[in-house]
C-alpha cells in the first residue's frame, strides 16, 4: 500500500517538474561552449553550438546568473533563467 502511494505521488509531481521553467543561453562565441555538462551555481549547463541549455540552478536573479555564465562561457546574445527573458540592457550589463 505505501509503495503505491509513493509511485501515486511521484506520478502526480512528474507534470510540474516538466513544466519547470527553461533556463537558456545563447553564447556570442559558440567555440567558447563547453563540451560535455557544466555546473554553475548548481544548474547544470549543455551547449550545442551556441545555444546553452540548463536544468536546476540556485534561486537568484537573472541578472547574476547571466553574469556567471558569462563569466565562464564568454558574452551571451540572449539570456533567459528560470522562465525570466534578460532585455537588452541586462544583456549589455552582463556581458560588461
Amino acid at each position: 500500500m505505501r509503495v503505491l502511494f509513493i509511485a501515486a505521488t511521484l506520478l502526480a509531481a512528474a507534470p510540474a517538474l516538466a513544466g519547470a521553467p527553461a533556463s537558456n543561453a545563447v553564447l556570442a562565441d559558440a567555440s567558447r561552449a563547453p563540451a560535455g555538462r557544466t555546473i554553475i551555481d548548481g544548474a547544470a549547463w549543455s551547449c550545442e553550438g551556441a545555444t546553452c541549455t540548463a536544468t536546476g540552478g540556485a534561486n537568484q536573479p537573472a541578472a547574476r546568473a547571466c553574469r556567471r555564465v558569462a563569466a565562464r562561457f564568454g558574452p551571451v546574445t540572449a539570456f533567459t533563467y528560470k522562465g525570466v527573458e534578460l532585455s537588452a540592457d541586462q544583456l549589455a550589463t552582463c556581458n560588461a
